[in-house]
């Protein structure tokens, strides 16, 4: 297993390498820059600017200077953010990515797995049919749809919950569901799928002949085999619940990485975007490597090598 993470270490470094790269030049050839807006100051204060930051230097020195630094930890000072390094924003935007990622999956595993499991025992009847088409249903309602639906019933017409922020508990409901219920639906499908193909296999109906009960061929059986979709998919479903939570933080004005990442992205905030870009793309790669482990201790047929 040691050869195994190291080996996927490596392979690692060459692929954020082509990452860093890729996003570093394309954010340079987008039009505009970090002192776009400040066109009423004088041209040499511009320019006195510019080589503050070292943006009157040529790209690839840039790039050059960007790697040797955050290969040191080193992000860089935001453009936008006076005071504030990209570590700092960093730092103090994830812990709240990080909870509502975590209510999020934790929606849609309780939602998801049951839901499948129920729709797997009875194929092609109205206990498959029900959840199933819930989970279409959830699938065909993106989260930017979702959100305002969510905003509109339980806090504008019901009062129920807040229509923004991040200061009380049930801040939490209605951003956890919308993010949360959509990949609820994708878990839904995948249990139901790796459900039938094992309850299809012999030794669940040498369990069944033996007298074992339903609940416990469900779950002694079937179960570890059944989810093994579901753990391939928690690796860059994970990793989307706290990538993919920009357009939720931005739509509560939630005050996470991700809308850090989108307001960047508008003041061209280069640093800001790449530090944000990395974060996610390490954080996907360790996500990926976690359910790799995980899929061959579930899966014994499955290898290191």
């Amino acid at each position: 297993m040691i050869r195994f993470i190291i080996r996927r270490v490596l392979i690692s470094i060459p692929v954020l390498f082509i990452i860093a790269a890729l996003a570093f030049f394309m954010i340079k050839k987008a039009p505009g820059g970090p002192f776009a807006k400040e066109r009423s100051a004088p041209p040499e204060i511009l320019r006195n600017l510019e080589a503050q930051y070292g943006l009157d230097k040529p790209v690839y020195e840039q790039f050059y200077i960007y790697v040797k630094n955050a290969l040191q930890g080193d992000l860089g000072p935001s453009f936008r953010y006076a005071n504030w390094s990209v570590n700092d924003l960093i730092r103090s935007g994830f812990p709240v990515s990080l909870e509502l990622g975590c209510w999020s999956l934790m929606i849609a595993l309780l939602i998801g797995i049951p839901a499948g499991i129920i729709a797997s025992i009875k194929p092609n009847s109205i206990s498959d049919y029900i959840p199933m088409s819930l989970a279409m249903i959830g699938i065909c309602l993106p989260t930017f749809v979702m959100g305002p639906l969510l905003v509109g019933v339980f806090a504008l017409w019901l009062g129920w919950y807040n229509s923004s922020g991040w200061d009380f508990a049930y801040d939490r409901v209605l951003p956890a569901l919308t993010l949360g219920g959509y990949y609820a639906a994708y878990v839904a499908r995948m249990t139901r799928g790796g459900m039938l193909e094992v309850l299809s296999q012999d030794f669940i109906r040498t369990a069944r002949a033996k007298g074992a009960s339903s609940v416990r061929v469900i779950r002694k059986h079937a179960l570890r085999g059944g989810l093994l979709p579901v753990i391939s998919f928690l690796g860059p479903a994970t990793a989307g619940l706290l990538t993919g939570s920009f357009v939720v933080e931005t739509i509560f004005d939630i005050p996470g990485l991700g809308r850090y990442f989108v307001t960047s992205a508008f003041n061209r905030d280069y640093l800001l975007l790449m530090g944000a870009v990395m974060f996610y793309a390490i954080l996907i790669v360790f996500m990926n490597l976690v359910v790799d482990v995980l899929q061959v201790w579930l899966n014994p047929k499955l290898r290191f090598d």
